[in-house]
């Protein structure tokens, strides 16, 4: 069976009880959970689940995965965790989890890694810099990711990330968004098993910058790196205007959008799909998915966490894999 690492994330948020969730689903897959499994034991508890906890040993692999079992690589927790209560004193622990996971993706332990959310400001607290994932994954394994959201019905891309508005026209340059078009295309192909991608590309301004009359970033920067991209035989629409992107007519016509800034792509996306979608880091040499929510201090310990959003990122990582096997295989 394939086998997929999952992190829990922030260990008093609701990642620990959506593991276990995850594990009393009917997924086809090898769960290797990278936490405390104590922390996993009460969060099956409180949330009224029944968990078997397996020591994982590398060598053995499993045919079949009884509901409600999964394998753990045991990470022990700094400090006692208490549902809802955020302690710094933790954070190194969520940070060696991420490591343990990654390590076992870039060395093929892993057949893709899924995570759970983590709180980005308690780390930080304790005097470890993260900005995200998104961010640790990609500095880790020293390549260029994209951040990718999907739901059934459409993909998101983003040309930056997590910046503060006033610093997004500054980090759009014609390099960064061939280098970002080029990722996306290649693993739309290569992950997706889409042969020919149909990207769509907003503008960064209101109706695209109108002419340059609302800004020339358009003309300047996305254009250009465009039809570079184009001329390499790259199927690319756009500049669209972001607010006439989204209508189905338009969306028929592509396999993802490309969005300048976080906050331009996502709402959309969320909104038509929240709890079903999947966050994808692309560029990795491994695959990684994860929810699309944050960890929901206000009801963590309460059993009344929706799994659906981590159930749909395993079955997203599990799709990912059989397609790119089945690519290897061809």
């Amino acid at each position: 069976m394939p086998r997929l690492a999952i992190t829990p994330g922030e260990p008093a948020g609701v990642g620990p009880e959506l593991l276990a969730a995850l594990a009393n689903s009917d997924l086809p897959a090898d769960l290797i959970a990278i936490a405390d499994p104590d922390l996993l034991r009460a969060a099956a508890r409180a949330s009224g689940l029944a968990l078997d906890i397996v020591p994982y040993i590398a060598t053995e692999y499993v045919q079949h995965r009884a509901r409600g079992s999964l394998r753990c690589i045991d990470i022990p927790l700094r400090s006692a965790s208490h549902a809802g209560r955020l302690d710094a004193a933790n954070a190194a622990y969520v940070i060696d989890t991420l490591s343990r996971a990654t390590d076992g993706c870039l060395n093929a332990e892993f057949d893709a890694l899924i995570t759970g959310p983590v709180q980005k400001s308690v780390i930080n607290a304790a005097a470890i810099p993260f900005t995200g994932h998104t961010e640790f994954f990609a500095t880790r394994a020293g390549v260029n990711v994209v951040m990718l959201l999907a739901t059934p019905a459409l993909r998101v891309a983003l040309a930056t990330t997590h910046l503060s508005l006033r610093n997004v026209p500054d980090a759009i340059t014609r390099e960064g968004l061939i280098a970002t078009l080029s990722i996306l295309d290649r693993d739309l192909r290569e992950k997706f098993g889409i042969a020919t991608p149909r990207i769509a590309v907003l503008g960064l301004n209101p109706h695209a910058g109108e002419g340059g009359y609302l800004g020339r970033e358009e003309i300047d920067t996305i254009i250009p790196a465009m039809e570079i991209l184009r001329a390499q035989g790259m199927q690319l629409i756009g500049p669209l205007p972001a607010d006439t992107a989204f209508v189905p007519e338009q969306l028929a016509l592509c396999d993802a959008v490309l969005a300048m800034y976080h906050d331009q792509g996502l709402p959309v996306l969320k909104a038509q799909g929240f709890g079903e979608a999947v966050n994808i880091t692309l560029g990795l040499p491994f695959i990684r998915t994860s929810v699309d929510h944050g960890t929901a201090l206000d009801i963590a310990g309460q059993g009344k966490a929706d799994p659906s959003s981590l159930i749909a990122a395993a079955r997203m990582a599990l799709q990912l894999v059989n397609t790119s096997r089945t690519k290897a295989a061809s």
